[in-house]
This record gives structure tokens, sequence and C-alpha cells, in this order.
């Protein structure tokens, strides 16, 4: 029997890791965050200093990147060459430079080839900006999650304020206006709702409410099977 992949994409901060943890837990499949992927190269090209107009840097730096997803109780740990990046990643430094880094065509491409690996062996629920396109084109249920611009900004300064930033919520908003334009106009793999994909739209619903609408997407999906 084949692995079965469910891909959730969709715009930054409209809760596509939360959903798609819980779900994964609730199936006991494998949860992987695709967006913390691109969120350690660009830590890991920040901390070095690699200049994104420069490919051969680029290329050399992607070579020297080894991302590990640890699962244990709590979360998920990220680990960016065994060092345990999971918060370091999540800070607005790296989320005003990821989408940059994320454009970039050798990024996609060696991070999409380390996707495609993860779910070539385990039933997964992946979250990002082209699971279903890109990715997995061909996975068995296809979400796409929106929310509307000031739900996502509320959401996204709440989360940034728990964690000690101090921002306006205007910058929050910049920030996640310039992220959409750049996700959603970059040539390599941009951020699009595959024809196929059931639209989730949860400024209005709550975490519970989320996770049920994609069990019985679920349930529907393997029922026609």
């Amino acid at each position: 029997m084949k692995n079965f992949v469910i891909a959730i994409d969709g715009f930054s901060s409209c809760g596509k890791s939360t959903v798609a943890k819980a779900l994964a837990k609730e199936l006991n499949f494998v949860f992987i965050d695709s967006g913390a992927m691109y969120r350690a190269v660009t830590l890991y090209i920040q901390q070095n200093k690699v200049n994104i107009e420069n490919e051969q840097g680029v290329l050399d730096a992607l070579d020297n990147i080894h991302i590990d997803f640890v699962p244990n109780p709590e979360k998920v740990q990220i680990l960016l060459n065994g060092e345990d990046v999971s918060d370091a990643i999540r800070t607005m430094e790296v989320s005003e430079y990821v989408s940059e880094v994320s454009a970039l065509k050798p990024v996609r491409k060696a991070m999409v080839h380390q996707q495609q690996n993860l779910g070539k062996k385990r039933n997964i629920v992946m979250d990002g900006r082209d699971i279903g396109t890109t990715v997995f084109p061909n996975a068995d249920l296809k979400i796409f999650m929106t929310a509307s611009p000031q739900v996502r900004a509320e959401r996204r300064f709440a989360e940034l304020g728990a964690k000690g930033e101090v921002l306006t919520m205007e910058e929050v908003k910049e920030n996640l206006s310039h992220r959409d334009h750049i996700d959603s106009t970059r040539e390599e793999s941009p951020l699009r709702q595959a024809e196929d994909a059931i639209v989730l739209d949860n400024s209005e619903l709550n975490q519970e409410e989320q996770l049920q609408f994609v069990i019985n997407l679920v349930k529907e999906k393997i029922n026609l099977n």
C-alpha cells in the first residue's frame, strides 16, 4: 500500500503548521514543516554572511546545510547541522529575509529534493507554499489555507509578542504583505492554489473547527478510495 500524502499550502500566518501538526498527531502521520527548512537555510545564510546574489556561494552553502526533524512530546525540534534552531528560525530577523532566500532557484531545488525524499517511506502531512503544486503534485489530499490579512497580522503579532519581540502591528502587516508578494510572484515554484486543492478560509474558525474540517476531508478521501 502506498504512503498517504496530505499537502497543506497557504499564506504566511494562516495557521498551516498548527493544523498540519494536529492532523498528523490525530492520524499518527509524520508532520513535515517545509517552511522551517527554508527558515533554517535563511538562518545559516545570515549567520555565515552568504551573498545570495552569488549563485556559487549559495550552492556552496547548501552543500554545508543539513536539516533534521526530531519529534518529541512537546514539539518537533528542527536541527541545523546538529544544533536545535527551533526558536532561532522564528525571529522577525529571519522572517524578514526568508522569502528572498526561498525564491532562489538552487535553494528551492535542494529543499524540494529533500522534501520528496521525506515522503517516500512514510505517511506524511507537509505544509508550505508549493507542496501540492511542485513537491507532491499527486498528493492524496490537497488543502489551501487562507485567512483575512487582518486576522493573519493579529495572529503573527500575538505570536511574536509571546516570544518577547517588540514590534508594531503596522510592522507585522508590512512584513506579511512583503512576503506574500515575493512568495506569489517568484519565478521558481510560486505560491498558488492547486487546481484540485480544497480551500479552507479559517478567518472565523478556531483550531478545533479547523482540525475537524480537515479530518472530515481525510475520511471522505479514504472512503472514496
